[in-house]
């Protein structure tokens, strides 16, 4: 093998593909990137750890074809750091040299022959906007949870009719859930995916530049889904079991709400927060016009702080874990947010309004249990 390729073009390439890289592989050959020069003039770069896989395909000088594979962390820590030069690439015996500048590097060479096929990318079901997709993923990966103890709730649930895909997420604390469309390869596509969050918002940060992003679910009922833009390709394991009925604890209607401008609820929520012990609540007291924030209790430091709000039906107090609260808040992309309740002890949802006055946006949705105070 022997190539020449822009650095900054092998760096971006080198990072895509070690982004799935295992920490701990259970072989070593799982811990190379592979590299697979072709005679047409471009360089596909792979990884795999039998559950994730990336491939990307990027123009190259290829002057003889092979194939090498090589430490992936190792490559992209070199990558990032070689000169705005060429960067060359030559295999000599078991290494593989990196010449780019007056830098050289010889890498060494694990058995290509060892490492694993990669999944093949099933066929197309349609394609999205990338900037609405990583919207989207980042607004309802914030509700993932992050035990891997539970596994089934480590993922992202995708359920795709037609032309509508709605995305769900929950950690048993807050359910996020946001509908978009999307352009199908069919209009009588019908499929439901778990996928792990981690994965969906990797592929979403790193493809989200691309103008249109494919997805691949084939005919829905295999184990495996795929994305495609901008000559990256990723595919990933769906997670096994049921996911638990969550749409069922949006309330069918919400007799209070309140709309208050989301900035300065922020704001508002980060400054009482600081006295909020670990696991403490911050409470909130919704009455006619105003917002009451308060945190902290008893012989603790307290703090308070009021906002206006503009409140339809009986005052309400509720109390939240205000991280959780900052997560929804900070998802939506409106001037307002839109809290809705039943009753205090009941969870609430989080809706954006663009208006004071008018209807809020239900395409996304951000469920909060409340905290319950001691009486």
């Amino acid at each position: 093998m022997k190539l020449q390729v822009e650095r900054d073009v092998l760096a971006d390439a080198v990072a895509w593909a070690a982004r799935a890289l295992p920490n701990r592989p259970p072989v070593p050959v799982l811990a190379g990137v592979l590299l697979d020069a072709d005679a047409q003039g471009s360089l596909t770069l792979s990884s795999f750890d039998y559950e994730v896989s990336a491939r990307v395909e990027v123009p190259a000088q290829v002057d003889e074809p092979g194939r090498a594979l090589v430490s992936g962390r190792l490559l992209a820590d070199i990558s990032r750091s070689l000169p705005a030069r060429p960067a060359e690439l030559v295999t000599e015996g078991s290494k593989v040299t990196l010449s780019c500048g007056a830098s050289r590097f010889a890498l060494l060479t694990m058995p290509v022959e060892e490492y694993p096929h990669l999944p093949v990318m099933p066929p197309a079901s349609g394609t999205l906007p990338g900037d609405t997709f990583t919207e989207a993923v980042a607004q309802v990966t914030i509700a993932a949870s992050r035990d891997e103890t539970l596994p089934i709730l480590t993922g992202v649930r995708m359920e795709i009719e037609g032309d509508r895909l709605t995305l769900m997420a929950t950690d048993r604390y807050r359910l996020a859930m946001r509908e978009l469309r999307w352009n199908p390869g069919s209009t009588d596509v019908s499929a439901i995916a778990l996928v792990r969050a981690r994965t969906l918002s990797e592929v979403a940060r790193s493809m989200g530049s691309a103008g249109s992003i494919t997805m691949a679910l084939g005919d829905g009922t295999g184990d495996l889904i795929g994305f495609e833009a901008g000559g990256r390709h990723s595919t990933s394991l769906l997670v096994d079991g049921e996911y638990p009925k969550v749409r069922a604890l949006f309330p069918a209607e919400s007799p209070v709400h309140a709309v208050v401008e989301r900035a300065p609820l922020v704001e508002a929520v980060r400054r009482v927060a600081l006295v909020a012990e670990r696991n403490t609540p911050v409470r909130l007291r919704f009455e006619d016009g105003v917002l009451a924030l308060e945190a902290g209790q008893g012989d603790d430091a307290q703090a308070s702080e009021a906002l206006e709000a503009a409140l339809v039906g009986e005052s309400i107090s509720i109390a939240f874990n205000p991280q959780f609260l900052l997560d929804g808040l900070g998802a939506l992309a409106t001037t307002y947010a839109r809290l809705s309740f039943t009753q205090s002890t009941r969870p609430a949802v989080l809706t954006g309004q663009r208006e004071l006055e008018g209807e809020d946006d239900t395409s996304y949705r951000y469920l909060l249990m409340p905290v319950r105070l001691a009486a």
